[in-house]
């Protein structure tokens, strides 16, 4: 029987989760930063391999919530433990484990799935130092592996995804073989933009910006996809520092923009972006709404399989 099932990538801000889910399924499905709390919501994309099919789910990073934004993103990580059959939890190996990370694997006590640990950036890491850090992570649960790995050169993926699809239950493919993920195409346009804001402004920004897709105008797409986006501040000093003198920053951003978006869409891409503030918008649930970030809901029912 082929195998087939759900695996959620939870952990810390910054723990390479999204880079992880971009090197295995082949595609940039998820924007990556080295900044944390990139990741807003979750992400399914999928990858079909010889002996079945994995459902990945990403996660935003675990964290102390302080507004209603994070409160929403955190409750969209932690949800997905109760709902995947494989639950990975990412860590940075080139960090020191802190409290926070603690917390994290708190949280797995109530979880029944196996725990994979994925440790993630080991080619940050002196091999003498990796078995002591082992040592000290065994004590958060009982995992069912401990797989040192590295997001960014590749190292050890291949035995990452032979253990994952080992632990996934018996069954047929839950997607069809050609489906990538249930990102839809405003959004994942939208966080392509803030990818590139994300980039090339200061480190006071990115927690403080948002994108938002006014126009997504594909009447001529075959020539010409035609988008038109809103980068969200919270204060008034912030909108020049988007802006740039004489209008470079949003250029710059702009363009960089606009080639990545014409990669992933294959078409000319026309690209308008404007910068408004918008105060409180991380306290705002009509924003949030807006921005497509999820409210935390009942688990419901996955998608049937066949």
């Amino acid at each position: 029987m082929p195998r087939a099932g759900f695996a959620s990538l939870v952990g810390r801000p910054n723990a390479g989760k999204s880079t992880l889910l971009n090197r295995i399924i082949g595609a940039k499905v998820a924007i990556v930063s080295d900044k944390p709390q990139t990741t807003r919501t979750r992400i399914l994309a999928v990858q079909n391999y010889a002996g079945g099919q994995v459902v990945f789910v990403d996660t935003p990073g675990i964290h102390r919530p302080l507004h209603r934004l994070n409160v929403r993103m955190v409750d969209a990580a932690v949800e997905t433990l109760r709902e995947v059959d494989v639950v990975v939890l990412v860590f940075d190996a080139s960090t020191k484990p802190g409290k926070g990370d603690e917390y994290v694997s708190t949280l797995l006590r109530a979880v029944k799935a196996p725990v994979i640990l994925a440790l993630n950036k080991i080619d940050l890491v002196s091999k003498p130092a990796l078995l002591p850090l082992i040592a000290r992570v065994q004590s958060w649960h009982d995992f069912a592996a401990i797989i040192p790995l590295s997001a960014t050169t590749g190292d050890g993926i291949d035995v990452f995804e032979r253990v994952l699809l080992e632990h996934m239950p018996e069954s047929d493919p839950i997607y069809p073989p050609d489906y990538l993920t249930d990102q839809p195409e405003r959004v994942l346009a939208a966080e392509i933009v803030r990818e590139k804001v994300l980039q090339h402004t200061r480190d006071e920004l990115p927690f403080s910006t948002a994108v938002a897709i006014d126009q997504f105008d594909e009447t001529s797409r075959d020539s010409m996809l035609r988008i038109f986006c809103t980068i969200w501040v919270e204060r008034d000093s912030q909108k020049p520092i988007v802006i740039g003198r004489s209008g470079e920053m949003i250029k710059r951003i702009g363009t960089d923009a606009r080639l990545d978006l014409e990669q992933f869409f294959d078409t000319k891409v026309f690209l308008d972006l404007r910068v408004k503030v918008n105060p409180d918008w991380r306290n705002d649930e009509r924003t949030l709404d807006q921005l497509g970030v999820p409210k935390a809901r009942r688990p419901s029912g996955r998608p049937r399989r066949r």
